[in-house]
């Protein structure tokens, strides 16, 4: 049998992938996070019984099963959610000042991709997942998904189609972006609607997402005007020291509100070239809370 702590030593170097891989999948940090520490019981047992010789690989799989399993829960529960659903944020410090430290926006599944992920079957979510994420052949994904290796090959192929047909068309540098985020906070927060609107595509689409538990649009809203007039309308009732601060969203700049220890929102803005085209608002108190940093 494997020493434990070697085992445990492997794990945690692999840990940071199978949460990046249960986070993708199920849309949820705190599942995640669940997932792999669930999978790390498992993975004792099944060490204990026959010696696991490829930690990671052993892992992958087992994580991302019972990461569709939870998907496949969640589903049905988000059946009877209260307003729009939005993933949980994965929410990191601000940029470090040395560019040379700075993860890049492919190190994190960015907020957009997982709005659009939701739309996929949970079958068509993981196997794009492992297989144009994560790299994993077919044989390995069907193992997961519980298909023949064509099987799965054809619905990454059709999640592949509406990914590519749902994400923003121009990639954005992230100068760009910062830039942008920093535009956005100052005009929302100064009220400076003409600024504001020229910052936002004209479809732009606002979603908020508060689960019932708080105060959120129920709908989504459409187009400059409107988004750019709520969004004035939501800063005036900040308080000064409850003003957005600059945070890492998926990899990603974005804002939150923070004091302390709470966070009352987080917001992930996607931008096509250099206009938002999303603005996802994130309120719901048990996405929030823990934030916790990731590894």
């Amino acid at each position: 049998m494997t020493d434990e702590a070697e085992l445990a030593a492997a794990y945690t170097r692999a840990r940071p992938r199978l949460v990046r891989i249960a986070y993708a999948v199920t849309g949820s940090h705190a599942e995640a996070e669940d997932v792999v520490s669930d999978c790390w019981l498992r993975l004792v047992t099944a060490d204990a019984d026959t010696p696991i010789k490829d930690i990671e690989a052993w892992g992958t799989v087992v994580v991302a099963r019972r990461a569709l399993d939870t998907l496949r829960s969640a589903r049905v529960r988000r059946e009877t959610y209260v307003g729009p659903w939005l993933p949980e944020p994965w929410v990191d410090s601000p940029l470090p000042a040395d560019p040379a430290e700075r993860v890049t926006l492919d190190d994190r599944v960015s907020f957009a991709l997982m709005v659009m992920l939701e739309t996929l079957s949970p079958p068509e979510r993981t196997a794009w997942v492992l297989h144009d994420l994560f790299d994993m052949e077919f044989t390995e994904v069907a193992r997961v998904v519980g298909r023949s290796p064509a099987a799965v090959r054809q619905l990454a192929a059709r999640a592949r189609k509406r990914v590519a047909a749902g994400t923003p068309r121009l990639e954005v540098d992230r100068g760009t972006h910062e830039a942008v985020v920093a535009a956005f906070r100052c005009a929302s927060i100064g009220g400076d609607l003409p600024t504001l609107m020229t910052m936002l595509d004209p479809d732009v689409r606002l979603t908020s997402d508060g689960g019932g538990q708080v105060r959120a649009a129920r709908r989504p809203v459409h187009g400059a005007g409107r988004v750019a007039r709520m969004l004035v309308g939501m800063a005036r009732f900040l308080k000064a020291e409850r003003q957005p601060a600059p945070v890492m969203v998926n990899g990603a700049p974005g804002l939150a509100v923070l004091q302390g220890d709470d966070c009352d929102f987080v917001i992930s803005l996607t931008l096509d070239g250099d206009r938002i085209s999303r603005v996802d608002i994130i309120r719901a108190p048990n996405k929030l809370a823990p934030l916790r940093e990731t590894s």
